[in-house]
């Protein structure tokens, strides 16, 4: 898809020296983040603000419940943007909340009651997709409805793989936290399938590196390949 059809799209995200988001599987990212420098908070709520809409996964906001809000800068919060194939967020999830709009993006397989109950929750409901969450649709929508020229995702394995396979990533930043958690279920910044051969690699060119207080941030631009 096209860059100008869609949103510039920026990966943000903290991560362990061995890659790693969490504790565990189904730890929230937040025991991590606790951790994070105070600077490193400020950059994080800092790039919310300069941003127009942010993105996480569904299994993030019932892992997490985060608002996705922008609380220690000053600056107006992003539309927050939740693709959720079903429409089965929790019922009583921070982003369901007057802190910000919101949109969910459903798939057309949706269950009808799911939709009927986020409508009324006083969210945005659009529909792209048949059986999953078509995220390049959903990345167009963004652009000509709503007005979205530059998006953060703050996504977990699932999603964060999901964005580049589809090659709507643009640039990651990442937030180095200095602690290796290990375990080979333990989600790490991009799931998905496995690769086959290198060329199916997503490369990358490291543009900047910086320390913000006491953790190292690095900034990517993504390189796609023809075919990959």
């Amino acid at each position: 898809m096209p860059e100008h059809d869609r949103p510039h799209v920026l990966m943000m995200s903290e991560i362990t020296v061995d890659g790693k988001l969490t504790l565990k599987r189904g730890a929230s990212s937040k025991i991590l983040m606790k951790y994070m420098a105070p600077e490193t908070e400020l950059l994080l709520h800092q790039t919310r603000a300069e941003y127009d809409a942010i993105m996480v996964g569904a299994n993030t906001i019932r892992i997490d419940n985060s608002f996705l809000t922008v609380r220690l800068v000053e600056g107006k919060s992003p539309l927050r943007v939740i693709p959720s194939s079903r429409a089965d967020i929790p019922p009583d999830a921070n982003v369901l909340g007057p802190d910000a709009r919101t949109v969910i993006a459903v798939s057309e397989a949706a269950p009808a009651e799911n939709v009927a109950r986020l409508r009324e929750s006083g969210v945005d409901v659009v529909v792209a997709g048949e059986k999953e969450v078509d995220l390049p649709e959903l990345m167009g929508i963004l652009k000509r409805d709503y007005g979205v020229d530059r998006m953060m995702i703050e996504g977990g394995p699932t999603l964060n793989w999901a964005m580049l396979n589809h090659r709507l990533v643009d640039e990651i930043r990442l937030i180095h936290l200095p602690f290796i958690v290990g375990g080979a279920d333990t989600p790490s910044l991009v799931g998905g399938m496995h690769i086959e051969t290198e060329e199916e690699m997503f490369r990358l060119s490291l543009k900047r590196h910086f320390m913000c207080g006491s953790n190292l941030v690095t900034e990517w631009d993504v390189l796609y390949q023809p075919g990959n």
